[in-house]
């Protein structure tokens, strides 16, 4: 006698309370988009000149951490890549109206590779913070794993940049990058205060909550 298949149970990660996000869902999609979009706008406003080394100060990494505390790895990731693969194809999104892959020639260079690799990382804590830690206790964490993510992802590679595109010594390039520390904390915090509300507003956002 032949026995039906029966279909293998979904596994426990897949339909647990804090099940993950698909990301090519439709709500994940429409998610993606408007963030790029989000990040895209935040160009718009005028960075500020920083010295001689051509890398202003900019609201991007606030969009940035935004959007990775809000998605979550795999979605922030995909945001930011769309909004790069837009603006290296020639759309003039990048700060001051730049566009093209002549931005990796630049001082900036470090810090533009950054934004992929930061949205993914502060992304996947946003997601283990969400799942393991009440909602009282994850805007401390939040802001953790920002200022870390931003010291590791955007700061690191954006002094490697200087040194690479501008032919600054470690010490040179560590110097100049200093002065965006400050301004960075800052964008942490008001990046920290959006995601928490976003999390209080829409707690399904990042896991699915299976009753």
């Amino acid at each position: 006698m032949i026995h039906p298949t029966t279909p293998a149970p979904l596994r426990p990660a897949e339909t647990g309370p804090n099940a993950p996000r698909r990301l090519w869902d439709a709500q994940s999609l429409a998610l993606i988009s408007v963030f790029a979009a989000l990040i895209a706008a935040s160009a718009i406003v005028p960075g500020i000149p920083v010295g001689s080394i051509g890398v202003p100060i900019t609201l991007q990494t606030l969009a940035i951490m935004v959007t990775g505390l809000i998605l979550g790895g795999s979605r922030a990731a995909a945001a930011v890549a769309l909004y790069l693969l837009l603006a290296f194809a020639g759309l003039p999104i990048f700060s001051g109206g730049r566009a093209g892959m002549a931005v990796l020639a630049g001082g900036s260079a470090g810090y533009i590779v950054g934004f992929l690799l930061a949205a993914l990382l502060v992304g996947m804590a946003a997601e283990q913070i969400i799942r393991r830690l009440p909602a009282k206790r994850r805007g401390l964490w939040f802001f953790l794993a920002a200022v870390v993510v931003t010291v590791v992802a955007s700061h690191l590679l954006g002094v490697l940049g200087m040194m690479v595109n501008l032919k600054l010594s470690w010490e040179a390039a560590f110097a100049s990058d200093l002065i965006f520390y400050p301004g960075d904390f800052l964008k942490d915090a008001l990046a920290t205060g959006a995601a928490v509300a976003a999390h209080r507003a829409f707690p399904d956002i990042l896991v699915r909550r299976v009753k």
